[in-house]
Formats: structure tokens, C-alpha cells, sequence
């Protein structure tokens, strides 16, 4: 008997053709190869809607595991006001149910959307998403209950139960609880497979033990998944129920197991170690891309940069800084909060502009922080611009324009900044942390940047004047910074750990 296989790749078909040598002219038998179906849950999702990293994430990683074809991806979100109209009006009404929630029976309408292969619906209730911006509501645990609550009874409507159930932070914590709580009875949802992913652990979701049954709709007997520190601590819930769990780095994976980093819940990871890994996020290199970005004075690539210096004449003259084409800019675009090592700049930062620098900052957060680098900036007129602001177009202009990005972060779950700035050339100087750790890697050891381990303000002044030194030899500053252009951090590689995560789940 001879035995031949034959796979059809638009169809994602196996045929097997079994040829005894008596019957020759035998029907193959056809089986069609299932798709591996994979459902993220997220608050928010590039390019609709965007108040951070997660948004990227989301965007770009279902992008990238949708690529491949042995994937059905799909992607669930709230319908926020503030969701971009370019793509609202392009968005399809498939219908609508009621969401049971504790005592309230809540309407849910839902909206289709199609792009790059990856689906994504968008969860309508006005009550609780027709307002400006995500966050920072006093009723969010219960705008999010709805969500997570919502994501649960939307399967059996749109007749998708994936194999993967991937939620992120806090925000789509309960749909993991949910999942192995009210719905683990239910025969469709036993098979689903949960992965939670800490995209920062600071944020856990907290709420009072009062509430869980009439707020989350979770009943008593289920209080230990969720109660730590005698409050509901949602991100202890998912990290107990879900198979798996990730960071985005390896580096910050170990981080909280520590309690400088986990903002106490490192007993909780330390005890589910065994089903926590880190993978590094990405960045879409179609979308930095300085080769095509319309947002740049002039465009470049990593074999052709003298164009770069185009962009950094031209951002000196829109900032009202003197036009030094051998002056390197230092940058620094961030929120101004303290675990962005904001501290440890305003320490330093006077003995950096005795020399020939400019320094540009782009950003908002604390006042303490806009205050400083407000007064900064009128106190070197001409060598320190600070922009408090948020401004995605001329964070893109400063991405190519400046020489050097400095990221001097006391925790970075990952970090993105240094990833965009990269590979617009922009060399980064960064603190060996989370992220930063894992995708900046010192020059001295023939890496693409600067680093620096100990959060003190003199070993990051140390290699900053390291960096300006290296910067004043041209060959060998063009060498770096064409390395740092060429470093990979695109989505292909951690999503093909994000499948085998995914593949290992389902054995």
C-alpha cells in the first residue's frame, strides 16, 4: 500500500490518497485542517482607538498571527465614543443581545469590522461607552464587568468558540474568570483555552469585597480566585485561572516575581511561576517606517540616511533651535511620571547642557514634571525645548530629527520608544529594565545603544557622555546608527512565540 499526502495551501486542505495496488483508481479521502481560532480581548486596539502601548499591541500582534493562515483571529472592544471616524463609518451592525450582569439584563449591540484578516467587533452600550476617552470612571469596574460579561455571551450570537481565549490587563481580566467560573459548565466553553497578559502590573483593578456579587456578578464561593489584601484584586483572579500567563519581555517576567517591581502581588506570581513566560513586544515596521512616513520632513532608509539630516535641520527650525547640523539633540518623549526616571534627569540634566547639546522633551503627566521642564526650557533658551504636550505628529519628527533618545526608566514593562526611535536611527540611551533590557544592547559589547544598570543619576550621566563622545566620530557613529536601524523588532518573531504558546495550550 502506498501512501501519499498532498496539502492545498489556499484552502488549507490535506488531502491523503490511500493507492492499494489492486484498486489504483481508489476516491482520496479529503479531511479539512481546522483553523486554530484565537479571540483577544482588550480594552483598546490600534489604529481605532489608542491611549498607549496596549493599543499597538493589540493591533499589530493580531496582525502578525493572522498572517499566518493556519489562524482564524479575531479581536473583541469596546465601541468608545472616541473611536476614530474614518474607520466607525466603515463599521457593520450584525445585531444585538441582552447581557445578564448580577441583577441588570443590559443591552449589547455589535458591530463588525474586517482588516489585514483579523475580525474585530466592538461592543455598543452607550450607558457605558458613550464618553470622552477609556478610563478613569468612577463605575469603570462595572463598565468593564459588562465587557468581559458581554464577550462571554457574543460566542454562541457570532458562533465563534475560540481555542484561545487571549485577554489583556486588568480591563479584560474578568472574562478569564468568567470563563472558568459561571461559563466552565457550559459543554461549548470547557475546551477554551485562557492566556492573560500583564502588560503593566501596577494597574491590577481594585475593588471592594462588597461588590462581587452585585456589581461583578461572581458569586461568594469563588471569592478566593479574586480576594488579595481583603479587596477584589481582578489581576490575581486572571493569574489563578488562566492556563497560562505573560509579560511583554522576558526581563519583566522575572522582574515581578520581585516585590520592588509587583506592586504586591509577587507572591501570587511566584506561585504560578510554572505557567509565566515573557515575550518581547514589537513595534509594525510598516508603520515606522522612515522610508514612507509622511509625517517626516524627508524620508530615508538604513542603506541610504544622509536624509536624516534634513529632518533634524528642519526640527530645529520649527522649534526655534539654532541650526547645528554638528550640535547632537538629546530627546526624550514620555509621560512625566516618576517611573520614567524623571528624577534622575532632573538631577543631571544641567551638567549634560554645559556642553554643546540641544535637548527637546515632548510630553504630559505630573505637574511637578511639566513645571520643571517648562522652566527648564526658559532657562536655556536656545539649547532646551519642552513641548507638554501630546502630539503624535511631532513625536515623529523628533523620532528622526534628534541624534540621541534618552529612556531612563525605573520600570519599563517593555517599552516601545526605544524600538520607534531605533529604527529612525535615533540611537537610544537606556536603563538595563523590562524591556529596555531586552531590545537595547550596550555599544560597548557591540550592541545598538547605550545602557546603563544602576538607577543612579551619575551612571546615566556617565553614559551619556559616552554616547556624545562616540557621536563626534562620524564613521563610527553612522556604523551604530545604522545597526540600530537594522535591529529586527518587528512582530514576526514574537509572534511566532505567541503561537507556540498557543500550540504547547492545546496538546
Amino acid at each position: 500500500m502506498k501512501t501519499t499526502a498532498k496539502r492545498t495551501k489556499q484552502a488549507a486542505i490535506e488531502v491523503t490518497e490511500t493507492v492499494p495496488a489492486e484498486a489504483a483508481k481508489e476516491e482520496p479521502v479529503v479531511t479539512v485542517e481546522a483553523k486554530k481560532k484565537i479571540l483577544f480581548v482588550a480594552s483598546e486596539a490600534a489604529p481605532f482607538i489608542a491611549t498607549g502601548g496596549l493599543a499597538e499591541v493589540i493591533g499589530s500582534l493580531s496582525k502578525a498571527v493572522a498572517a499566518d493562515e493556519r489562524y482564524d483571529v479575531r479581536v473583541i472592544l469596546p465601541l468608545y465614543q472616541d473611536i476614530k471616524k474614518e474607520y466607525r463609518k466603515d463599521f457593520r451592525f450584525i445585531g444585538n443581545i441582552f447581557v445578564p450582569l448580577s441583577w441588570r439584563n443590559q443591552y449589547c449591540g455589535i458591530f463588525e469590522y474586517e482588516a489585514n484578516r483579523v475580525k474585530f467587533y466592538f461592543v455598543d452600550n452607550e450607558y457605558y461607552f458613550k464618553r470622552p476617552g477609556c478610563y478613569g470612571y468612577y463605575d469603570d469596574g462595572e463598565r468593564f464587568a459588562f465587557f468581559c460579561r458581554s464577550v462571554m455571551e457574543i460566542l454562541g450570537f457570532i458562533n465563534f468558540y475560540p481555542d484561545i481565549l487571549h485577554c489583556h490587563d486588568w480591563q479584560a481580566a474578568l472574562a478569564a474568570l468568567y470563563l472558568k467560573t459561571i461559563y466552565c459548565y457550559r459543554p461549548e466553553y470547557q475546551f477554551i483555552r485562557a492566556v492573560f497578559t500583564i502588560h503593566n502590573i501596577e494597574y491590577q483593578g481594585k475593588y471592594s469585597l462588597d461588590i462581587l456579587e452585585d456589581l461583578f456578578g461572581i458569586s461568594y464561593r469563588y471569592k478566593n480566585l479574586v480576594e488579595f489584601d481583603h479587596c477584589i484584586n481582578l489581576m490575581k483572579g486572571a493569574i489563578e485561572c488562566c492556563e497560562r500567563f505573560t509579560t511583554v519581555s522576558p526581563t519583566y517576567a522575572g522582574e515581578i516575581k520581585d516585590p520592588y517591581y509587583a506592586h504586591g502581588l509577587d507572591q501570587i506570581v511566584r506561585r504560578n511561576e510554572f505557567k509565566l513566560c515573557g515575550i518581547l513586544n514589537g513595534i509594525d515596521p510598516d508603520y515606522y517606517d522612515p522610508a514612507t512616513d509622511k509625517a517626516l520632513f524627508a524620508n530615508y532608509n538604513a542603506e541610504h540616511p544622509e536624509t536624516k539630516a534634513v529632518c533634524k535641520e528642519e526640527l530645529q527650525k520649527m522649534l526655534g533651535l539654532p541650526v547645528r547640523p554638528d550640535t547632537p539633540i538629546i530627546a526624550m518623549i514620555s509621560r512625566l511620571v516618576s517611573h520614567k526616571g524623571l528624577d534622575l534627569v532632573k538631577e543631571v540634566i544641567e551638567q549634560v547642557l554645559r556642553q554643546d547639546v540641544q535637548f527637546v522633551l515632548l510630553g504630559t503627566g505630573d505637574s511637578q514634571y511639566e513645571n520643571y521642564f517648562s522652566g527648564l526650557a526658559r532657562n536655556y533658551p536656545g539649547k532646551v525645548i519642552s513641548v507638554i504636550s501630546f502630539n503624535s505628529d511631532l513625536s515623529r519628527k523628533i523620532y528622526s530629527g534628534a541624534d540621541l533618545f534618552l529612556m531612563p526608566s525605573k520600570s519599563e514593562p517593555c517599552g516601545l520608544s526605544q524600538m520607534i526611535a531605533s529604527r529612525y536611527g535615533t540611537v537610544a540611551i537606556v536603563r538595563e529594565t523590562g524591556g529596555l533590557r531586552d531590545s537595547i544592547t550596550p555599544y560597548g559589547a557591540g550592541g545598538n545603544g547605550f545602557t546603563f544598570s544602576n538607577y543612579d543619576a551619575y551612571d546615566m550621566l556617565y553614559v551619556i557622555n559616552e554616547a556624545l563622545g562616540v557621536y563626534r566620530m562620524k564613521d563610527e557613529w553612522a556604523r551604530l546608527m545604522k545597526k540600530a536601524m537594522e535591529t529586527d523588532f518587528s512582530w514576526s518573531t514574537s509572534a511566532k512565540y505567541y503561537e507556540g504558546l498557543y500550540l504547547g495550550m492545546l496538546k
